[in-house]
């Protein structure tokens, strides 16, 4: 129900060449689930462990592009 219009709102913000939005569900180690909604470029996109640190100043400009998608 919510991850639907999230992912569809990340596909038009970002614009993944893949044209898809990956999803992964975890909870390992914690008592609940996550779920990952990821802009896909290529396969290696939903591998955590090439997951890179993002500044915060980044992270606040995806942020704005999620805001003025989910506005628009």
């Amino acid at each position: 129900v919510a991850c639907k219009p999230i992912a569809k709102v990340l596909k038009e913000a970002f614009k993944p060449l893949s044209g898809k939005i990956g999803i992964m569900v975890a909870g390992q180690e914690v008592p609940h689930v996550h779920v990952s909604l990821i802009p896909i470029n290529n396969e290696g996109d939903l591998a955590f462990e090439r997951a890179r640190k993002v500044a915060p100043e980044e992270l606040q400009k995806y942020a704005e592009k999620i805001k003025a998608e989910l506005e628009s």
